[in-house]
């Protein structure tokens, strides 16, 4: 049998974790110490869950107390705003939606990304980027809807968290003119040429090493980036040779400021849409993950 929320109980909770101490929070809602403590015990009671640690006598919310603020602030949120739209104060708000992005995924892909969430419905959205093992943990945390990776974490890591593909392009070396050369004995020219790589939080980075070791090519490598744009402007500057897909550098190469060299056989870049179980789904990202591919 379902428990029913005690929104009162919801807001003592709510307004302890923002003051940071019960008695903080007991002298802005004008009770007694021992009838916060006492109310906040009773909520975590019912619902069966510890929602702080006491470390020195300061409370700190444990993962599962974090998520609770998260959806406790949207609650009361929705509830003042419910009063004003029922008052003809304000207009609806609009929905939202927190799409996270590695560091490496082209940012043509996050704008197409965009676009379609705003043809699915009007909403306001807010973009982050990073590493994987940062932006995974937003997820799992419920603090990010929708996240597109090139990695899909294995293990506990996923536990929870489901993906899909949206795009998978073969990959090739590309460089400024000068390398031109290359192409003639492609892939034993370019050993030992100087290399600009995606580290190690990238799959392709692990794919590369396994061709390399495949077709006994030295990779050179002088940078290590996870940031295409970075990549990019270095290869353009004639600083090395850059593994990427064709839909990365389309327009460098109508441009002339980069060129293929060659294609690596059996290498891919792949990029994939994660979202995390949770009992209430963020409908935009949902209708996102079903919908969208490059």
């Amino acid at each position: 049998m379902n428990q029913w929320i005690n929104y009162h109980h919801l807001f003592y909770f709510k307004t302890i974790a923002e003051e940071g101490t019960v008695s903080k929070a007991a002298e802005k809602l004008k009770l007694g110490q021992p009838t916060l403590s006492a109310q906040l015990k009773q909520f975590e009671d019912t619902i069966g869950i510890q929602l702080f640690e006491r470390h020195h006598k300061k409370l700190v919310l444990t993962e599962q107390g974090k998520i609770a603020l998260d959806y406790s602030k949207n609650i009361f949120r929705m509830g003042s705003e419910m009063y004003e739209v029922l008052h003809d104060r304000l207009k609806p708000l609009k929905p939202t939606i927190h799409l996270g992005a590695l560091d490496s995924v082209p940012k043509q892909i996050v704008l197409q990304l965009v676009k379609h969430a705003f043809r699915i419905s009007p909403c306001q959205i807010t973009l982050s980027e990073g590493k994987s093992d940062e932006l995974i943990r937003e997820l799992t945390a419920h603090r990010m809807d929708l996240m597109v990776t090139n990695f899909l974490p294995a293990g506990t890591d996923g536990k929870g968290l489901f993906s899909k593909s949206i795009v998978k392009k073969n990959v090739a070396f590309y460089g400024a003119p000068k390398f031109k050369a290359l192409r003639k004995g492609f892939p034993k020219s370019i050993s030992g040429e100087p290399m600009i790589l995606p580290t190690y939080d990238s799959r392709l980075r692990q794919d590369l090493d396994h061709w390399a070791k495949l077709n006994k090519i030295e990779l050179n490598i002088v940078i290590e980036s996870q940031d295409v744009s970075v990549k990019k402007l270095m290869a353009i500057n004639e600083m090395g040779l850059i593994p990427t897909a064709t839909h990365t550098v389309t327009g460098q190469i109508l441009r002339g400021e980069l060129v293929e060299i060659g294609q690596l056989q059996g290498v891919h870049e792949e990029l994939f849409l994660i979202t995390a179980q949770r009992k209430i789904e963020n409908q935009i990202a949902s209708k996102l993950k079903d919908q969208f591919s490059v």
